[in-house]
């Protein structure tokens, strides 16, 4: 599966950001899908991951009940609504894709290119 993020940009502290990861080329809700995010000099870490039918969610404790995690199977494509942005939720975001085996934190078959999020004032 082809994946790709967009929807980064630059946006104030306590803004809002959507970010929203494409698929193409294979079934789309035959893969459960995660977020990841790498900041600058820091490793990739996770930010957030869904299951194929979008029934189970998972998130780094960094991120929880500001990010919210969604999926559209009709439409292939996974979201990420990011509320009450901070300066350290500053990275680039990668989105992943996980066809069977899947353990939410680890792994992933398929990578996004990366949209850049920069929260500053």
């Amino acid at each position: 599966v082809q994946l790709q993020a967009y929807g980064g940009g630059l946006v104030q502290p306590g803004g809002s950001l959507r970010l929203s990861c494409a698929a193409s080329g294979r079934t789309f809700s035959s893969y459960a899908m995660g977020w990841f995010r790498q900041a600058p000099g820091k490793e990739r870490e996770f930010v957030a991951a869904i299951s194929w039918s979008g029934s189970t969610t998972y998130y780094a404790d960094s991120v929880k009940g500001r990010f919210t995690i969604s999926r559209d199977n009709a439409k292939n494509t996974m979201y990420l609504q990011m509320n009450s942005l901070k300066p350290e939720d500053t990275a680039v975001y990668y989105c992943g894709a996980k066809g069977s085996s899947w353990i939410p934190r680890g792994e992933y078959d398929s990578w996004g290119q990366g949209t850049l999020v920069t929260v500053s004032s």
